[in-house]
Formats: structure tokens, sequence, C-alpha cells
């Protein structure tokens, strides 16, 4: 039998044991012996996470994301990279208005999903399902975008 390992009991403490609850229906009754064993009711068993076969999450994502009109890139190190740009190019401290960067963000976005998908296509034309870097290079090359 194995003792309980939990972190509330502490080493060395015995549990109290409660008396048997009587029913109001039946004083006259014998009690029942308290249970011998150490398990008393199994705990309510969790629901089991779903599995889902390979691919079907990755189908669900893109669903979710295609109806969702927000960011995905986080707003505040989205800045922090564009300030930091800014620092290498000028010498001085240039200051950003929040909508510039909410702009810069949208068009950055918007920039990388198209380059994505045209490198889903490459590697669809591959025969295969997964976009490698070279897909990435090849639909840059295609697209004309230059070494930034």
């Amino acid at each position: 039998m194995r003792h309980d390992t939990s972190t509330t009991r502490r080493k060395g403490t015995v549990p109290q044991r409660r008396p048997p609850l009587e029913s109001p229906g039946a004083s006259g009754a014998t009690p029942r012996p308290p249970r011998r064993s150490g398990v008393s009711k199994r705990p309510p068993v969790s629901p089991r996470r779903r599995k889902f076969r390979p691919g079907t999450r990755a189908l669900m994502e893109i669903r979710k994301y295609q109806k969702t009109t927000d960011l995905l890139l986080r707003k505040g190190p989205f800045s922090r990279l564009v300030r930091e740009v800014c620092q290498t190019l000028s010498r001085e401290n240039l200051r950003w208005k929040v909508y510039a960067l909410l702009a810069l963000q949208e068009a950055a976005e918007a920039f990388l999903v198209m380059i994505f998908a045209d490198a889903n296509l490459c590697a669809i034309h591959a025969k295969r399902v997964t976009v490698f870097p070279r897909d990435i290079q090849l639909a840059r090359r295609i697209r004309g975008v230059e070494d930034l």
C-alpha cells in the first residue's frame, strides 16, 4: 500500500478520522464501519485534451487568423525594433507618433503575409507541405525584393 505523497500532508502527521454520519431516517440502525482503504472516492475525471490529427490544428489556426483583423505582432517589441533600427541609421534620437508606428506595423505584417503565401506556393510546387527557407528566398527573388 502506497503512502499519501501529497504536498498538503506533512511528514509524521496522521490525518484525523471523522466519526461516521448518521442518516436521519436510520437512527436505530447500526452505523456503518469506517472505510479501511485509503481511497474514499475517485477524483473527478477531468476531460481529456482532444488529440487532433497532424495538420488539423494548423488549419484551425489558419482559419482563426484569417477571420481576425487585429495585428499579429506585439506592438511593444515592434516599436522597440523600429526605434533601434532608427538609432543605427541616424545619430539623433528620432520620435515616432503612435499612428506612424501602427501604419508601419500594418505594412510590415502585410508584406510578411504576402511573402509567406508566395513561399507556400513554392513549397506546393515542389510537392511539399513544409515551407523551407529556400522557398522564402525564391519567393523574395521572384518578387524582386532586394536584400534589406
